[in-house]
């Protein structure tokens, strides 16, 4: 790729919002490596093989330790304007409440949405320079202010917990002219949204991604949604 070309990485983008939004930077012209979890083939693989040179697939299981740290060996010396983490599960049951989940399935959860994206940003932060930009995609019902019904809790405390994250990396960073964003891209027909969400990838993508540029001009910690409007922490 010529050197101007910028690069984002997502991690997470073999299918739903990632692959969508890897879709989206490519379309933008951008080089998108992306990292999927296992050996199989995916959809970043076909995106790949339609965009040749425009699309890097690296594996990555991002609760696994060791491979974050493979991974930041593979891209030692690399630089990357947009780190962004996709990552998001939820409970079998989306409704139970915290005194009623199994242990593991609480543990399950926050692993996968927290204590992953958190230690790959940790990790890979140092790529990203001044005026670059990382990011992890939350969700509106990770706001403490806006939590008026109590339902889907254990969703609701695993994105409270990655913007507490988010927003202690961008503490310890003051003055770093990055900027930190905590995405909250609102209900999408996703396998996790379900169908009955209101808005489709292909309408809400492009606005997702208009966001996290305009973005990169503050440095700081930011929650928004799709629209660049500021969600209550």
């Amino acid at each position: 790729m010529p050197s101007s070309t910028p690069n984002i990485l997502i991690a997470g983008a073999s299918r739903g919002l990632g692959l969508a939004l890897a879709a989206e930077f490519v379309a933008r012209d951008w080089h998108v490596i992306g990292t999927v979890r296992g050996a199989d083939r995916t959809a970043l693989h076909d995106l790949a093989d339609r965009r040749p040179g425009r699309v890097e697939i690296m594996p990555l299981d991002l609760t696994d330790p060791g491979q974050i740290a493979a991974l930041a060996k593979r891209l030692a010396g690399r630089t990357l304007d947009i780190l962004f983490v996709n990552a998001g599960t939820t409970t079998r049951d989306p409704q139970v409440r915290m005194a009623d989940v199994a242990d593991d399935e609480f543990a399950r959860v926050m692993a996968t949405n927290v204590l992953g994206p958190i230690r790959v940003i940790e990790t890979l932060a140092h790529l990203v320079p001044a005026g670059g930009l990382i990011g992890a995609m939350s969700s509106g019902q990770g706001s403490i202010a806006n939590n008026e019904n109590g339902r889907g809790e254990i969703y609701r405390s695993s994105k409270a917990a990655l913007n507490m994250g988010l927003r202690s990396i961008a503490a310890r960073e003051t003055g770093s002219g990055r900027a930190v964003v905590a995405m909250a891209p609102g209900w999408i027909r996703t396998d996790l949204g379900g169908e009955q969400a209101p808005f489709t990838m292909e309408e809400a993508i492009p606005m997702v991604a208009d966001t996290l540029l305009a973005a990169r001009a503050t440095p700081g910690i930011h929650y928004l949604d799709r629209f660049g409007a500021t969600v209550p922490w």
